[in-house]
Formats: structure tokens, C-alpha cells, sequence
């Protein structure tokens, strides 16, 4: 992936049109569940513009890692 800027938005609406690419540390994907509820390896969703329907990513289980693993 290129560098990813974000800008941030008040009441910002993800369109359904766009996958919800999650991101973690590492590619390992498992982490210890933190007192929020997510896990520690889980950094953030980055929706991004799709020309298939987001569903095919989900079955694919793509996402976007910060670190490849040791």
C-alpha cells in the first residue's frame, strides 16, 4: 500500500460500497483482548474503495499489516 493520509470527519458514514480493511501489527492477527474489547494486534479499519463487493475481501481475509513477522 502507498502511504495512507487520513483526514478526519465528524459523524463520518463508511459507504458499504468501500471495504473496512483491517490492520494490525503484525500478521500473526492474534493478540490479547485489551479491557475495550479489541485485541492488542489490531490497530485500525481503513475503508477502501473497491471495485468488487467487499465481501470478497472478507472471504479472501485481506488485511493490511505494519510489520512482517519475525
Amino acid at each position: 500500500m502507498p502511504v495512507i493520509h487520513f483526514k478526519p470527519q465528524t459523524d463520518y458514514v463508511r459507504d458499504q460500497e468501500e471495504y473496512g480493511c483491517p490492520v494490525y501489527k503484525t500478521g500473526k492477527r492474534a493478540g490479547v483482548l485489551s479491557t475495550t474489547g479489541q485485541s492488542t494486534n489490531f490497530v485500525i479499519h481503513v475503508d477502501l474503495p473497491s471495485k468488487v463487493p467487499p465481501g470478497v475481501w472478507v472471504r479472501r481475509a485481506a488485511a493490511m499489516l505494519c510489520a512482517l513477522n519475525d
